[in-house]
């Protein structure tokens, strides 16, 4: 969700090749990780934390910056911690036990 998000947010109202590319770019951090997450493979979840990072940054900046965007922000806000807390939710059930 956050992927279709941060790319219709970033081509809204401007239907140009260079909006699409730009919106694509923007979304390549959540692409990355995709593959491992289906897999279910744990280390994968580990380093994807780190690529909900600028989305957040995103969402806080444009919040502040930007009233007209404070929608789209408050939107990708959420959507990054919620991505953010499941991928910590699912490393701690799947916690390994210790002997």
């Amino acid at each position: 969700m956050l992927i279709a998000l941060v790319a219709s947010w970033r081509t809204m109202g401007q239907w140009s090749i260079a909006q699409w590319l730009w919106g694509l770019a923007l979304t390549l951090p959540l692409w990355a990780p995709l593959p491992g997450i289906v897999r279910r493979n744990r280390r994968t979840y580990a380093w994807a934390t780190l690529c909900v990072i600028p989305y957040f940054v995103l969402g806080v900046t444009e919040a502040i910056a930007n009233p007209s965007a404070r929608g789209w922000a408050a939107a990708c806000l959420v959507l990054a911690l919620g991505l953010f807390a499941a991928l910590i939710g699912y490393l701690r059930v799947t916690r390994p036990t210790q002997p």
